[in-house]
């Protein structure tokens, strides 16, 4: 079970890194290596029969992650017309 979230994060981590052409990729595959952490977690604390507080703070944390990452997506498309990582410089005001 272990070795499948292990090889599941690094499927993520191996997609983020790869690519950089959209933001929206990016983005997603920032939200699937939550996503992993949060199950690994869970069944982690689940296992040795811990509370879940921690559980609820992770998801909150992801959440706020998430629209921020939404929020940064909508306001380049709007400025820029799309999301490419070429089309967008941070020099710019």
């Amino acid at each position: 079970m272990w070795l499948y979230f292990f090889i599941c994060y690094f499927c993520g981590i191996w997609a983020f890194s790869s690519s950089r052409k959209h933001l929206l990729i990016t983005l997603l595959s920032l939200e699937f290596v939550v996503l992993v952490l949060y199950f690994s977690i869970y069944f982690y604390l689940c296992h040795f029969n811990y509370n879940l507080f921690f559980v609820v703070y992770f998801l909150v944390f992801s959440v706020c992650e998430g629209s921020l990452g939404l929020s940064i997506l909508v306001s380049m498309i709007r400025s820029h017309g799309n999301d490419y990582f070429q089309s967008y410089s941070v020099l710019q005001c």
